[in-house]
């Protein structure tokens, strides 16, 4: 029963980081719908809180957390999983190349790793999977350069996207008390709560979301809907979920899957090639993945 857990909680975390690979797709169809990157979180992140605050308010509401330092745990989970991370991914994308922006914020992992473990000793990795993270990042910069080993140096592009690594590794350190704390749902809705509230200065400065771009366009509402209501709500749940059983380090490190699974969505859907590389960078990953996992 024990086993079968585990690999349901690791299939779980691949679920997510598979789903969140294609929203690319989605939001690149929004983006050419005259949609901007921080109208497309907004308004998925909207759709996510709606979704929680009326099951929460259904199955009874917890308003705020014990104490408020607890209370601002979860304005730095907001920020760092949300609105900070996601202009500031999408930002670099206006300064630098796609292919520098996924590589840096894919080796998130690496951040996450050594960040957990300054404060946590009980999740310092061994030896075994040190080499494990390594080589899964080695797969992750294999399948992302496809045999193109020149990197554009951007001063600001690359600086967001480091910026936007931090975060994620952040969001990571910090949802190990809250997890310990706090119910899943409570945490995932105060995430999306906090991520929007920390969104209000941008939107003093760049008014409007577009709302009326949706109207007489349902394929653009749909894609609006998937992006709310799986890659936000669900998956942030069964993110955070699997955060609580297998720690933060492992999961994390699922991150590691994501231009795998971007790239077999642009081979299904825009028929894209799969070349060598992309399959030898997935069978480092895939080794790295089993090593790191590896407790003793």
């Amino acid at each position: 029963m024990m086993i079968k857990q585990h690999i349901l909680y690791h299939a779980v975390a691949f679920l997510v980081v598979a789903i969140w690979g294609s929203t690319f797709v989605f939001t690149k169809l929004l983006l050419l719908g005259g949609f901007t990157p921080a109208q497309i979180f907004t308004l998925r992140f909207i759709i996510a809180y709606v979704m929680l605050l009326v099951f929460c308010l259904w199955r009874g509401i917890r308003w705020v957390a014990d104490t408020w330092k607890d209370e601002l745990l979860m304005v730095g989970l907001g920020i760092s999983g949300g609105s900070l991370y996601f202009l500031a991914e999408n930002g670099a994308m206006n300064y630098t190349t796609t292919t520098n922006t996924s590589l840096i914020v894919c080796l998130c992992p690496l951040f996450a790793s050594a960040l957990i473990g300054l404060f946590y000793k009980s999740q310092r990795l061994n030896r075994t999977q040190i080499i494990g993270t390594l080589m899964a990042a080695a797969g992750v910069i294999v399948v992302v350069m496809n045999g193109h080993f020149v990197l554009h140096l951007s001063p600001i592009g690359d600086t967001l996207a480091f910026v936007a690594c931090l975060c994620w590794a952040v969001y990571s350190l910090l949802m190990i008390p809250a997890n310990a704390r706090y119910d899943t749902i409570f945490v995932t809705r105060k995430v999306f709560f906090y991520g929007l509230l920390s969104m209000i200065p941008y939107f003093l400065i760049y008014p409007g979301l577009n709302t009326h771009l949706l109207v007489g366009q349902p394929a653009m509402l749909w894609n609006l809907l998937f992006l709310g209501c799986v890659a936000s709500t669900l998956c942030f749940l069964a993110w955070n979920w699997a955060m609580k059983k297998l720690g933060a380090v492992i999961v994390t490190n699922y991150v590691y899957f994501n231009p795998v699974t971007t790239i077999l969505f642009a081979w299904l859907i825009l028929s894209e090639p799969i070349t060598i590389y992309f399959l030898l960078g997935t069978v480092l990953i895939l080794i790295g993945m089993y090593l790191s996992d590896k407790h003793s």
